[in-house]
């Protein structure tokens, strides 16, 4: 009988609904084993079991399977209870452990159960054996329950306490890029201005060129910075995956080099989604580039897209997406991994484990903000050594791909003669717009806020062709303010502009219908085009 075995007495025919259960004895006598099981295969059980008596036997065989319950003789040859126990507890397995024994004091039965044993029963009274092993069975089952409840709570709230933060890190980002992107247009449209009057032989055009090129490079991290906020201006329509992953491959290959082997696999039945190609594109490379720099010295990138469905029991594993069907891009590398620690802080901004001026710390915070714009998640696998799979989950839409808009031509930028009513509270925007209205024939009239714009609309005899206002300002907003205006003015067509889009104009970046809209920090010509653009639209 040594060894595991589905054991039952001869004499005994199993019962017709006998149930399984997994026994280890520790014990050396067979004949004791044999009479355990016979009160098992009594009580209707069909007991797979295994006989070990020796602790290297007991340890091999903990390793070696899952059991429902030890039953171990108190006293053996070279092994006991107590040594049986600690081996059971230093396992980690919480099963229940049955001590039995033909004679044994009081004060040892108190000892066994102090020490962890779940019940200790005399060998004369084998009838309370079966009513033992279902009363510790299920109160062992009952801790496995409240124990993954517990870890199940513990996972929730760190999940809140990790989405409570980055949402707060967010709030500041998208305020961070706001202002910053006030002072940008400042700065890019003085840049230009000054670059117009400057000859093309002027020695000063260099010292101009850098302004401006600098102020694009400044205008580019906000605009990552808005994007992890989910507050940058989108334009979704329904993709096809596959072919975006696609159309980026050449580029791709370039971006990460000869070292790297790069392969795609492509579901061919994977499904639309809707997002703004450029973010798609963007979140490809992000994702590329990172999975270059943890493969230094060379390694495999493989792109792949499926599709998935989450149902009840997959969310078990992926709790913050709703049911549903889903295409998943893949993005995996053989590269040097991740701790658990990085992992944490993987799509904080400015949060890198790169060499000072090697990132911006920007990059998968981005990623984050875009998936997240899309209704879709992010989930990252990663270990030291093993490489890392970052799996981005995007809703599934059932339309047709929808082709890409036609650019817009580069029509030649002219003035005219309307009159505008510039709301703006910052001053060195407003005076930068002004100029650049004015130089262009308009007629301005200003105000520093909503109520100022309402008051100076009310005393303004003419008629208002156009109101160009920021959306964020103190004392009125300028939806707010518009919405007021249109009542006495309802023929004033509306120009907004704002460092991001507020839900008073847009929800997830994307605009409400109807709503005309000018991304800050722009240039003097891309504000004089919206201008008569908007002005010319019926």
């Amino acid at each position: 009988m040594d060894g595991t075995t589905n054991s039952r007495p001869q004499s005994e025919a199993p019962a017709r609904s006998a149930r399984s259960l997994r026994v280890l004895i520790a014990d050396d006598s067979d004949n004791d084993a044999f009479l355990l099981l016979r009160v098992l295969h009594k009580a209707g059980y069909k007991p797979v079991h295994e006989r070990v008596w020796s602790a290297s036997m007991m340890q091999a065989a903990l390793e070696r399977q899952d059991w429902d319950v030890v039953i171990s003789d108190y006293e053996m040859p070279g092994f006991g209870g107590f040594e049986a126990l600690r081996l059971l507890q230093g396992s980690g397995k919480d099963l229940p452990f049955i001590l039995v024994s033909a004679v044994v004091s009081e004060e040892t039965a108190v000892a066994s159960m102090k020490a962890g044993a779940h019940d200790y029963i005399m060998k004369r009274k084998l009838a309370r054996l079966v009513p033992a092993i279902e009363r510790e069975i299920l109160e062992a089952q009952t801790r496995a329950a409240r124990k993954a409840a517990e870890e199940a709570l513990r996972h929730s709230e760190e999940q809140l306490r990790q989405a409570q933060k980055l949402e707060a890190v967010a709030r500041l980002a998208a305020g961070v890029a706001h202002d910053f992107n006030n002072v940008l247009t400042a700065i890019s449209g003085h840049s230009e201005m000054l670059l117009r009057q400057l000859e093309s032989g002027d020695s000063r055009r260099k010292n101009a060129e850098q302004i401006e090129k600098c102020a694009s490079l400044a205008a580019a991290l906000t605009r990552q910075l808005l994007t992890f906020s989910r507050k940058q201006v989108i334009e979704p329509r329904v993709l096809e995956l596959n072919s975006v992953v696609g159309n980026t491959e050449r580029m791709l290959r370039r971006l990460i080099g000869e070292d790297i082997e790069f392969q795609t696999e492509l579901d061919p039945a994977a499904g639309h989604i809707k997002a703004d190609l450029g973010q798609i594109e963007q979140v490809i490379m992000n994702l590329a580039l990172n999975a270059r720099d943890a493969m230094p010295n060379g390694g495999r990138l493989t792109v792949s897209t499926a599709n998935v469905t989450i149902d009840e029991a997959r969310r078990k594993s992926l709790p913050d997406l709703s049911p549903g069907e889903y295409v998943v891009l893949a993005v995996a590398d053989g590269g040097i991994g991740m701790t658990e620690q990085v992992k944490a802080h993987l799509f904080e901004p400015f949060y890198t484990t790169k060499p000072a001026g090697k990132g911006t710390g920007l990059g998968l915070a981005t990623c984050f903000g875009i998936v997240k714009q899309c209704s879709g998640y992010i989930e990252v696998r990663s270990a030291v050594g093993k490489g890392t799979t970052f799996k981005l989950y995007f809703p599934q839409v059932r339309e047709a791909a929808e082709p890409a808009a036609p650019p817009s031509s580069a029509t030649p930028i002219v003035g005219g003669t309307e009159t505008v009513l510039l709301v703006e509270d910052e001053a060195m925007v407003r005076e930068l717009a002004v100029m650049t209205l004015r130089e262009r024939g308009y007629i301005v009239i200003e105000a520093a806020n909503g109520a100022e714009g309402l008051r100076v609309a009310g005393q303004y005899q003419g008629k208002i062709d156009l109101v160009l206002t920021d959306v964020v300002m103190p004392v009125m907003g300028g939806k707010e303010k518009a919405d007021a205006l249109r009542g006495s003015r309802p023929e004033t067509k509306v120009l907004f502009t704002s460092g991001y889009t507020e839900d008073a104009i847009g929800h997830h970046g994307i605009l409400l219908p109807g709503i005309e809209f000018l991304q800050k920090p722009y240039l003097t010509v891309s504000l004089a085009r919206r201008v008569r653009e908007v002005l010319d639209r019926s």
